[in-house]
């Protein structure tokens, strides 16, 4: 079995990107393309049902163009170590993010709707849709916990983090 050598890191060298803030960036862009997958899918049921024209829905699809751009930027500088990066994405996506995904199904819930009834009269795409909207948020849950995680955070810092024994 070969094992896996790497060289010593120098003075100037810099740390090592550790496997959280990987794994917090990959997370990141799975979101994204989550968003990208559900907006992709709403554009798509609105045309095909005649409730709105490509012009009406072009504003909300540049609107989401543009923040997947700079979510992606930023997914990017946090893998690079860039601390405003980790706290940009924490402030928008992770927060403002995660509520623009959840406040609509909690509305509709408050509003005595049933989540049994839902599932009952659901349809394929609206099971897809469900679907790519669970991934999206855990993606966006688990890449806020990952960027925080104390590997990440030595990173940040710029304080090198010895192995264990």
């Amino acid at each position: 079995m070969a094992t896996q050598q790497h060289a010593p890191q120098t003075l100037n060298s810099p740390p090592a990107v550790p496997a959280a803030v990987k794994t917090a960036s990959a997370l990141w862009l799975t979101a994204v393309g989550a968003g990208a997958f559900e907006a992709a899918l709403a554009v798509t049921g609105a045309l095909v049902s005649g409730s709105a024209s490509f012009a009406d829905l072009a504003g909300g699809l540049g609107f989401r163009l543009a923040v997947f751009a700079v979510a992606i930027f930023m997914a990017v500088r946090l893998r690079q170590g860039r601390g405003w990066a980790r706290i940009a994405l924490a402030l928008s996506l992770g927060i403002f993010g995660t509520i623009s995904l959840v406040i609509e199904p909690i509305r509709w819930l408050l509003d005595g709707n049933s989540l049994g009834q839902a599932v009952a009269e659901a349809d394929a795409m609206s099971f897809v849709f469900a679907g790519s909207r669970i991934v999206h948020l855990v993606a966006v849950l688990g890449a806020m916990a990952m960027m925080f995680a104390p590997a990440a955070n030595d990173y940040f810092r710029g304080t090198p983090r010895l192995p264990r024994a």
